[in-house]
């Protein structure tokens, strides 16, 4: 897929665009793409098991499509309330469904995160506890029509709109929104990969073309 690369750089296995800004917020260059895997939940899988065996998925997938020897990292996010994953919405009913078993009370968010690079792959699983203030019907039905649930795990988007909504948490933010940054930069650096990468940096991109 990118068979013109010149030196090794990081590659992003996620078509998200908030852990492609996660990862521009805290200077390291990258390339992104998405990959397309299964992402159905297996009968009694717990939610750990499953965010870390998705991710794991998708870093192979990512691994794949690009050089040999290149870094690849990929990420997994699941929203969890009384033991039982919230995936997207797949209509504006399944999103009032989850934004109410949500409201008022805390929810667990596992967010995984893979680097790969040939044979090696490592693998961190962060856990953030999220309390959701009691959200009206009417702000349920409201939010929704904001086109923001409609692709968030849990129904909701702590970074966006949603924020309205969140009244504490406990952990890492940015493993709520979708890559734990301080776990994600010990990973990279493990691979060569550092962070606060000058825009003098020589690089075949900049991060404005992730």
């Amino acid at each position: 897929m990118y068979s013109d690369l010149i030196q090794p750089v990081l590659f992003l296995a996620s078509a998200s665009p908030r852990r492609s800004a996660l990862l521009a917020q805290v200077g390291i260059f990258h390339r992104q793409f998405g990959c397309d895997i299964d992402e159905s939940v297996l009968a009694d899988e717990p939610p750990s098991h499953y965010v870390e065996r998705v991710t794991r998925a998708k870093a192979m997938a990512g691994q794949s499509q690009v050089p040999k020897g290149a870094i690849v990292l990929a990420a997994d996010t699941a929203v969890v309330v009384g033991g039982r994953i919230l995936g997207k919405p797949v209509d504006a009913a399944d999103a009032a469904r989850m934004l109410r078993q949500l409201s008022g009370r805390w929810h667990k968010v596992m967010t995984a995160v893979a680097v790969t690079a040939d044979e090696r792959i490592s693998i961190v699983l962060v856990e953030a506890r999220v309390c959701l203030r009691v959200i009206e019907e009417h702000e349920i039905q409201a939010y929704w029509t904001t086109g923001e649930p409609g692709d968030k795990a849990g129904g909701y988007a702590i970074q966006g709109l949603g924020a309205v909504f969140v009244e504490k948490i406990e952990g890492s933010y940015s493993a709520v929104v979708g890559l734990p940054l301080s776990e994600t930069v010990r990973l990279l650096a493990d691979y060569g990969i550092g962070c606060w990468q000058s825009l003098e940096t020589e690089s075949p991109f900049r991060p404005s073309e992730a």
